[in-house]
């Protein structure tokens, strides 16, 4: 099998940028999601798992992404029949808690108002940092009606998201049209990029085709701060030192045990005689009983 090489993905670029991205990176990261998204859609097909990860950049051109691993891909519409909304226990939260769609919360199957909606958090949490549910993530359910409250409430999700007055505007419109779909219909991308590139105006940029990696302020939520691994690493250094300087322990003498007053070193008992061990292994020969015949 052959593959495409491909460079580094976004997760690893978004925790080396202290967990967040500028606000003119995300929206042309959102251009692309877009571009990709209504291309697998034509073909029938929903991704369902989208998140940073999942993202990787051109191993040659550092401006190019590519969406992979299709492990929870689904053919929403075959033979150009859309699957029916049906609620199934058995396959409640399916995909990556953070971003799952609340569709696939309630089990139901993968759909492209479910990408988009996925996509959206993943953006909101690019610009911000993290999602008001990412501290209980264990528990589904909590994440589950976090995103139903959300969805009712847009304006509360960035208030907890962003400071007051920096609202991405365009993120609210972007979830208020997502919401407005219904399970089989079909997302209007172009009214979607227009809104996307319309925040793009609003900070006086434009997609110039550069992804510019840079640090940026955009959330009320801190970063996160990991240990340093050169501080870990001289710890162990330093732990296995202190072993090496410490004395060698001495070996015990064996214990003595008393035998009627008189001290004996205890010796580990003996293997019994290969002879012996031979001879018992032998059947046993059965002897006559009683006195012995006379001659006659």
């Amino acid at each position: 099998m052959v593959m495409d090489r491909f460079g580094v993905d976004l997760q690893k670029k978004f925790e080396g940028n202290g967990k967040q991205f500028p606000r003119k990176l995300v929206l042309q990261l959102g251009l692309r999601l877009l571009d990709i998204l209504e291309y697998i859609h034509d073909h029938e097909y929903v991704h369902a798992d989208i998140k940073a990860s999942n993202l990787l950049l051109s191993y040659t051109n550092p401006n190019q992404v590519y969406l992979v691993d299709y492990g929870l891909a689904y053919r929403y519409s075959p033979e150009g029949v859309p699957k029916e909304y049906k609620e199934d226990p058995k396959r409640c939260h399916d995909g990556t808690i953070e971003f799952t769609s609340i569709d696939a919360h309630k089990g139901v199957a993968p759909s492209r108002r479910g990408d988009l909606e996925i996509m959206g958090y993943c953006m909101i949490q690019w610009l911000c940092g993290c999602l008001p549910w990412e501290d209980k993530l264990q528990d589904p359910l909590y994440v589950r009606d976090s995103k139903l409250r959300c969805r009712d409430n847009i304006d509360e999700l960035l208030k907890n998201c962003f400071p007051s007055d920096n609202l991405p505007e365009e993120m609210k419109k972007f979830m208020q049209e997502v919401k407005a779909l219904e399970y089989t219909d079909k997302p209007n991308y172009a009214k979607l990029r227009g809104i996307l590139q319309q925040g793009l105006k609003t900070i006086g940029a434009t997609d110039d085709r550069k992804l510019d990696f840079g640090v940026s302020s955009n959330s009320t939520c801190p970063p996160s701060v990991k240990a340093p691994k050169r501080k870990k690493a001289e710890e162990k250094g330093q732990s296995a030192d202190e072993a090496k300087g410490a004395p060698a322990k001495k070996r015990r003498a064996p214990q003595k045990k008393e035998v009627n007053g008189a001290k004996k070193t205890a010796s580990p008992a003996k293997r019994p005689a290969k002879k012996e061990a031979q001879a018992a292994s032998e059947p046993a020969v059965k002897k006559s009983r009683g006195r012995p015949k006379k001659n006659s």
